[in-house]
């Protein structure tokens, strides 16, 4: 194949994607290219379907190497390991995109694979990647019904920004990455500075107008190129195991979903489930096909029975109204021995949240393309098999777990206080210990709470809440706080989370070919009543952060230095610093500016790690009384060191109220002599006098 080559112009740059020059055996690839920043993505699927699976066997793969900004990886190896935390959330980011336009009934194993071959400092890779996707998947035989097209939008000076640079990022009010189809909205994901609801609308629909170029671009490349799409080998059911089910089930599975308690609705369902299973392999003993055709069918009657409840009588499977929150309790201090912690339960979700506050020496160091850089705040979300009265085995956080977290630290990243006025590093872990949908969000709200509990001054409190969707047609029907089920059966899952006075994250994911701004409008406005009345619950538990820490929370006290005595901290090799360290057991660290940063949980030792410092960098006032260590002896007077490392002049006029002849008459060296500093010169010389300093007592600090 030729190779092709389209561009068009996105925002202040040309995106340009290229075809049919490498990776020509994949059966889709580009390279696509922004500024400096190129990425290689390929699509490639088997050609003997996986039998008997009920999922699509899709798998995404985003890997950064640090070649591609032109560096060689720090560590021991000097070669990439496992996926970073920012090439898994790119990894789901694609994902999300593309799995809902996947063919139904497609079991061949697929696979993407991105690589940024090219990362210049301005450009981010990771929405080029998800765009890549869509080209490679478009262009390919593989069915799938795009294209779609990926951005990311920014808010710079109060203007959209299409693609926003790493700086512009660093300045701007929204970051959020958008998918979009030529329809709708397909995924959605990103944080922002507590903007307002008619805010994050505009910026999707912006992004939407964006993606259209793009979505433009591929649909000429597969008039130009696309190959004919394979077929997706559905099961069909047979129709007397579907018509005998029909006529069996229906009364007792919407007999077993009255029941509104998780568990023994799932075991009622099981209960019919092994009923109708066993009644059809009396009738249909022959049919290979017949425990998965009753499953099919089974579920099938479920969702129907579920979204016709809904839709038609507004009730939810738990009771609850559309528009209505789950009943909320909250418990603050759980645990006696961390520095934040709180019990947040919503109906059958429940999270132990806790937060620990630790030193400089806690921050994270992480690596990427950008550079190496610390992290000083950091959230952790773990999923335990029991929370879902499950047994699996307990292995490290997976993507889910990975997502999760990082949408909860978006969350809650946007309210935390400067690192100037609260020089903590912050980790908070939310462990999951029952869950019925939104786990993500009540590791929000646990983590805001867990935080205040800790004494954390955040600028505002934020809660969090997941909105679902049922569409039948042309209505829809917004849930507030979805049920684990509800989001299994239905069309949307759409997180928001804020504070009162506006959204700081948010993640969407469908199950349809899209949304449109009237079904964002709506969610929105719905998810706004839910998250303030989830506010208003949590504010009747705090109100605000605690005034006292936990007393085994470490304190750090900052004490200001010229920087020019940031050497004597340290002394020569770090002889001094290792020192203090060594006698106080505190951690301190310092900064360019002289700011020394002095934590301990013990305030005695932080106290005299704080008096050693300033005994190290104090310097000579004019008028105060030192008591002075005498170093030389000559002539016309005698050196004296009054702070370590300053030496001043005591000259021999000034030893006495009376004639001295000799200064040996007076002093030997290594004598501690009362003297008063009476003057200091430009270049910082220092005069004491030992006759005024006569029948007084040395100052104190």
């Amino acid at each position: 194949m030729n190779t092709i080559t389209k561009t068009i112009k996105l925002g202040d740059k040309d995106l340009i994607i290229e075809t049919g020059k490498v990776a020509k055996q994949a059966d889709g690839a580009c390279m696509i290219r922004y500024g400096e920043t190129v990425v290689l993505v390929t699509a490639t699927s088997d050609k003997s379907p996986r039998e008997g699976i009920p999922f699509l066997p899709l798998t995404v793969d985003y890997r950064e190497k640090t070649y591609a900004a032109g560096r060689i990886p720090g560590g021991f190896f000097k070669r990439e390991g496992r996926p970073t935390e920012n090439d898994i959330l790119t990894c789901r980011i694609i994902d999300r995109s593309i799995r809902p336009l996947f063919a139904e009934g497609w079991d061949c194993e697929t696979q993407i694979i991105a690589m940024p071959l090219s990362v210049d400092p301005q450009n981010v890779p990771d929405v080029l990647a998800a765009c890549g996707a869509s080209v490679a998947l478009s262009i390919s035989d593989i069915p799938f019904a795009g294209p779609l097209a990926t951005v990311r939008v920014g808010k710079v000076e109060g203007q959209l920004v299409v693609n926003p640079t790493f700086e512009q990022l660093e300045e701007s009010t929204i970051d959020i990455i958008v998918t979009a189809s030529h329809e709708a909205l397909t995924m959605v994901e990103g944080e922002a500075k507590q903007i307002s609801e008619s805010e994050l609308v505009e910026a999707l629909m912006f992004a939407h107008e964006q993606c259209l170029t793009i979505i433009a671009v591929q649909e000429e490349l597969i008039k130009e190129i696309g190959k004919t799409k394979r077929l997706a080998t559905q099961h069909e059911v047979s129709s007397d195991i579907a018509a005998r089910v029909r006529e069996l089930a229906p009364a007792k599975i919407k007999q077993a979903l009255a029941i509104r308690d998780k568990l023994p609705r799932y075991a009622g369902l099981k209960e019919v489930k092994v009923e109708i299973r066993e009644k059809m392999a009396e009738e249909f003993p022959e049919l290979e096909t017949m425990e998965r055709d009753v499953a099919d069918v089974l579920d099938d009657i479920k969702k129907e029975l579920v979204r016709g409840q809904i839709s038609k009588e507004s009730i939810r499977l738990d009771g609850r109204k559309l528009d209505e929150v789950r009943p909320i309790s909250i418990e603050l201090g759980l645990l006696p021995r961390v520095h934040g912690s709180a019990l947040f339960t919503r109906g059958e979700t429940q999270a132990i949240v806790t937060t620990t506050l630790g030193t400089s020496r806690d921050e994270q160091l992480v690596e990427n393309l950008e550079g190496v850089f610390k992290r000083q705040f950091m959230l952790h979300y773990n999923f335990p098999p029991f929370s879902t009265a499950e047994v699996k085995f307990m292995r490290g956080p997976g993507r889910r777990e990975i997502g999760h977290g990082k949408l909860a630290e978006r969350a809650l990243g946007k309210v935390l206080p400067s690192h100037d006025d609260f020089a903590y590093t912050i980790r908070i872990v939310s462990e999951i210990t029952e869950s019925n949908g939104s786990s993500s969000m009540a590791s929000v709200c646990g983590g805001s709470l867990s935080m205040m509990d800790a004494g954390v001054p955040l600028t505002a409190p934020i809660a969090g809440v997941a909105m679902g969707l049922i569409k039948e047609g042309d209505e829809f029907f917004v849930l507030t706080d979805i049920l684990g089920d509800e989001d299994h059966m239905g069309d949307m899952d759409f997180k928001v989370a804020g504070s009162k006075d506006g959204i700081t994250a948010v993640q969407m994911d469908i199950k349809i070919a899209g949304v449109t701004s009237e079904v964002l409008k709506t969610a929105l406005t719905q998810a706004r009543e839910g998250r303030l009345h989830i506010l208003g619950e949590m504010d009747k538990a705090i109100s605000g952060p605690r005034e006292e820490m936990s007393p085994y929370a470490p304190r750090i006290i900052n004490v200001k230095v010229k920087p020019e005595r940031i050497k004597d901290i340290i002394g020569p090799g770090g002889r001094v610093i290792k020192e203090i360290v060594a006698q106080t057991g505190c951690s301190i660290d310092i900064e360019d500016d002289g700011t020394v940063k002095i934590g301990s949980t013990d305030p005695e030792s932080a106290q005299q790690a704080v008096d050693m410092i300033k005994e190290l960098t104090q310097e000579a006032e004019v008028g105060k009384l030192y008591m002075g260590t005498v170093r030389k002896i000559t002539d016309f007077g005698a050196f004296c060191e009054i702070l370590p490392g300053t030496d001043g002049l005591l000259h021999i006029s000034e030893l006495s109220d009376k004639r001295v002849e000799k200064v040996t008459d007076v002093l030997r060296e290594g004598d501690e002599v009362l003297v008063k500093v009476i003057g200091i010169d430009r270049q910082g010389k220092i005069r004491l006098s030992r006759k005024e300093a006569l029948g007084q007592q040395p100052d104190k600090d």
